[in-house]
């Protein structure tokens, strides 16, 4: 599907700004929109709307449906009466610099129980009545998450296949004896989604009416210590105790040495086949009712994926094992139309993958910091690009554009200083302004590049499992002529 010419900025919504520790729904990010209308922009990229798992990561969430809490505004839950005006004071740890989830986490988790109690007490029969609606139409996955997030609770959040056996393997009396033991805990989790829910189509309404897209991230893999693994346990290679037998991760790369071993449990693709890819169709179908694009990472894994034994600590002794190809891309294609779906086509990049891709139309992606380490015939450099592509200047798993520069190689320096005619001065806009200038269709800068900011500013650092994940701006960093300068560029380059 070809896209129209735009421009766009990649910010998860926890890096805006806000007093409660982290980025959130709330009045900060109706500002953000105003602010990328006001720079000509027509795109905000933003990382998987669902839950943290280890490390802080959005990529290991306990949920493939079900979104982020701790994005909750909770000004919002002050004014349906559900807060106080002293709930929503600042306590000491909530810095405005970056996202402490040590203090942030408990903080937000205490103000979402008080209003979840007070929703309980007090809520009207209008408000009753809504969030009876959105469990039913959210109930295919809503009832498990629910349930499964407050057994995690009961259980320290140890592994599912180390609860009651009764409970891992989803008897029928168990599960009922749960929810009845457990039931106000399900009912402050269900609560607590219905508050997400409601506060983000809120915003995406706002961002469709000054005309901004948002780009959505869909993770190719799930943790298992997540409710649609533990409720759909015949979709995943597990042993008979719901322990994976197999891995995913990908080989050694450009960024580690011992490759990475994400330790997500992988797809039983051949029970997925059985039923027409029901579970995939439903889970890009919920994502595209939150967003406008989707952008799939690690597409290369739906053509051949990189399966590593369980027991083995890196990645190194995997193998590469055929993805569900073009059957799983049909299914959805048959049940839910054309969709606009960007293809995350980095790594290793074989010849099986282009074609999937190109097949269904689906742009792929190119980053710049990646173009000057080789010679002209480099598929990262803007000369060889095709309309069908999504240029970034770098991605969340990149260092930002000024400390990619730091620490860049001399051959990297010259063929770049040559090739975008510069001195290196300022590099991350000399990129952003070849990413607007390049064929491709879309063009999508992170923040930081916008606010050329350092190494320490870089979001993720991927095969470090901690330490990542916090990184804030504040609005004093951002001057009128940041704006002002997207806009004209966009102007110059056809994005307006």
């Amino acid at each position: 599907m070809r896209f129209p010419r735009a421009s766009g900025v990649l910010l998860h919504p926890t890096s805006l700004p806000g007093p409660h520790g982290s980025g959130d729904l709330g009045r900060e990010a109706y500002h953000f929109v105003d602010w990328l209308a006001s720079a000509g922009q027509k795109l905000w990229q933003i990382l998987p709307l669902a839950g943290i798992g280890p490390g802080n990561s959005p990529y290991m969430s306990n949920s493939a449906f079900a979104g982020n809490v701790l994005l909750v505004d909770l000004a919002e839950l002050h004014r349906q009466g559900w807060l106080d005006a002293a709930d929503l004071e600042p306590e000491p740890g909530l810095v405005a610099s970056k996202v402490d989830f040590a203090a942030m986490v408990p903080f937000r988790m205490a103000r979402l129980a008080k209003a979840a109690e007070r929703y309980a007490h007090q809520a009207s029969s209008e408000q009753r009545a809504a969030f009876a609606a959105f469990a039913q139409a959210q109930a295919s996955w809503l009832d498990d998450y629910a349930l499964f997030m407050a057994l995690c609770e009961a259980n320290g959040w140890r592994d599912w296949c180390d609860w009651d056996p009764a409970l891992a393997a989803r008897k029928p009396a168990a599960l009922a004896a749960a929810r009845a033991q457990h039931a106000a805990r399900v009912a402050f989790w269900a609560f607590c989604q219905w508050a997400f829910f409601r506060q983000w189509a809120a915003l995406r309404a706002y961002a469709r009416g000054r005309g901004i897209e948002i780009i959505g991230d869909t993770p190719i893999f799930i943790a298992h210590l997540s409710a649609e693994v533990w409720a759909n346990q015949h979709l995943f290679e597990l042993g008979p105790d719901g322990r994976p037998t197999v891995v995913a991760g990908v080989p050694p790369d450009f960024f580690s040495a011992t490759g990475q071993r994400w330790g997500n449990p992988l797809y039983r693709w051949s029970a997925h086949a059985k039923d027409g890819y029901a579970w995939w169709v439903e889970r890009i179908r919920r994502t595209f009712e939150l967003v406008d694009i989707v952008r799939i990472d690690h597409f290369r894994g739906f053509a051949g994926y990189w399966e590593i034994p369980a027991a083995e600590p890196t990645a190194v002794k995997g193998r590469w094992v055929p993805g569900p190809g073009e059957a799983l891309f049909k299914a959805i294609a048959k049940a839910l139309g054309p969709m606009p779906i960007i293809a995350e086509d980095l790594g290793l990049m074989t010849p099986d993958v282009e074609a999937l891709r190109k097949k269904f139309a689906f742009p792929g992606m190119r980053i710049l910091q990646f173009a000057f380490a080789g010679d002209a015939t480099d598929r990262f450099l803007p000369h060889n690009y095709e309309p069908d592509t999504v240029v970034y200047t770098g991605t969340h798993d990149n260092d930002t554009t000024a400390g990619w520069w730091a620490t860049a190689t001399e051959h990297e320096r010259h063929y770049a200083r040559g090739y975008l005619s510069t001195d290196g001065h300022d590099m991350a806009w000399t990129l952003i302004r070849a990413a607007l200038a390049s064929v491709a269709d879309t063009a999508v800068h992170p923040m930081q590049d916008i606010l050329s900011l350092p190494t320490e500013c870089r979001m993720n650092y991927p095969g470090q499992e901690s330490g990542w994940w916090g990184w804030r701006f504040e609005w004093g960093q951002l001057h009128p002529w940041h704006a002002g300068r997207l806009l004209e560029l966009c102007r110059l380059y056809g994005r307006a």
